[in-house]
């Protein structure tokens, strides 16, 4: 049953906060998970004319334990590392220079999760060690939530701590296995999060002041970032949760649709919109389904497409991208170093070709075409096509495991493993308007 929703600031107050739809950031930013728009496209132009010797590396440097990815802004990378100063292990956000990848400032913001393995270069599931949430960063400030769900906002220049919520102590989050790994999305002037608090597990905030805006719903959180799409005119934030897919106002945080999908074990992949679709996928045995979200008099409905249980079709943790009605990404689960590439029609579920050798990495789309970063650490450049499966290029990029996200910012992709963090020229640093 769904809870009311209360809004905790003026109805006014709040739709002035959404007079911009996306953060304020550079063309060439990558100011969150899964990029500006939280689908998972970059604008940049990039070179599809790969050297046979690989891309050009620009920098490495030691970035040890965690599955964060990166984000940029301000000239400067973030990211979260796991970090044991005097043998306490803390889980710290990390500013790097963008140019020369040498450190700027960190900050510890909690108690780190270390169970062992997660340094190892092997791709197998040998432990989760450290951060797997990524930084937001919006106007000269970055964004994060804990793995104990603190969210936290820092000056981007000096790492000086600005606000922060423990929302256990003050809310009664409710945390689950393994930590949370859900990053925070900016959209507007709000940062969104769910928490998992009885009554007010979905949550905004003004990023500026940390004004709480809206709570509501009593929904248990999973491991999956939420996204924000506009449906049918309508700007919101999607929500997966462990009852499903549940989209809110951005505003106020009122419910516009549900749609059900079981949970067991861990939901950890985003959803992906497409047109009028919304595709979501779980590992576990869960499998896959899509809806159709349509909006009439009596209101928005979430109409099933299909779903397919089991894990062939499935997303473990790797959130695939949606280009011309298909979806590409690494499907799978547990399969180590060997995880496939698919495409999949997202309007009927049928798999269009598999293409072995990848591991649960990740992909984003960039200029009309997809990048993967498999767990090995290697970048391949793929032209999305139904018919088959077409490589453009093939790169090394770093050692250890990868199981965070490649981005594209200003001619550069940057890629971290538990091992180590790189940059690579990729090309133009023009984006397209």
């Amino acid at each position: 049953m769904n809870l009311p929703t209360r809004s905790l600031m003026p109805a006014a107050a709040c739709a002035a906060l959404l007079l911009s739809s996306s953060p304020p950031v550079s063309a060439a930013d990558w100011p969150q998970y899964r990029g500006p728009t939280t689908d998972g496209i970059s604008k940049e132009k990039i070179s599809k004319s790969w050297p046979e010797a690989g891309l050009k590396t620009l920098w490495h440097v030691p970035l040890a334990d965690g599955f964060s990815s990166f984000t940029t802004g301000g000239g400067r990378l973030y990211t979260l590392v796991h970090r044991a100063p005097e043998g306490a292990n803390l889980e710290t956000l990390v500013a790097l220079d963008a140019v020369t990848g040498h450190e700027v400032w960190s900050q510890s913001i909690g108690v780190s999760k270390f169970q062992g393995g997660g340094n190892s270069g092997t791709p197998d599931n040998s432990g989760g060690d450290g951060p797997r949430s990524t930084p937001s960063f919006a106007d000269g400030k970055v964004y994060v939530l804990s793995l104990n769900l603190s969210l936290l906002c820092y000056d981007a220049a000096t790492g000086k701590p600005l606000w922060s919520h423990d929302l256990v102590k003050e809310h009664g989050a409710r945390n689950i296995t393994w930590a949370n790994a859900a990053s925070p999305v900016i959209d507007g002037k709000l940062v969104f999060v769910a928490c998992g608090a009885p009554g007010k597990s979905l949550m905004a905030f003004d990023r500026g002041s940390g004004e709480l805006v809206w709570k509501g719903e009593d929904d248990a959180i999973t491991h999956a970032t939420p996204v924000v799409a506009t449906l049918h005119g309508q700007r919101q934030v999607i929500f997966f949760t462990q009852a499903g897919l549940v989209a809110v106002e951005p505003a106020g945080g009122k419910v516009l649709w549900r749609f059900k999908f079981p949970y067991s074990t861990s939901t950890a992949a985003s959803p992906v919109v497409s047109g009028d679709m919304v595709y979501c996928s779980a590992g576990y045995g869960m499998g896959a389904a899509a809806a159709r979200i349509a909006k009439g008099p009596e209101g928005w409905t979430a109409t099933e497409l299909w779903k397919l249980a089991g894990n062939k079709i499935c997303n473990h943790w790797s959130t695939p991208v949606a280009f011309n009605g298909h979806l590409y990404g690494i499907f799978g689960f547990k399969e180590y170093g060997s995880c496939p590439l698919k495409c999949i029609d997202i309007a009927t579920g049928q798999e269009k070709w598999s293409q072995a050798g990848f591991g649960p990495g990740n992909v984003i789309l960039v200029d009309g075409h997809v990048l993967v970063l498999s767990d090995r650490g290697q970048l391949s450049l793929i032209k999305p096509d139904p018919a088959g499966y077409r490589e453009v290029g093939r790169s090394k990029a770093v050692t250890g495991k990868c199981w965070s996200t490649p981005i594209v910012s200003n001619g550069k992709v940057f890629v971290r493993s538990t091992k180590e963090g790189a940059a690579l020229e990729i090309g133009s640093s023009s984006a397209r308007r």
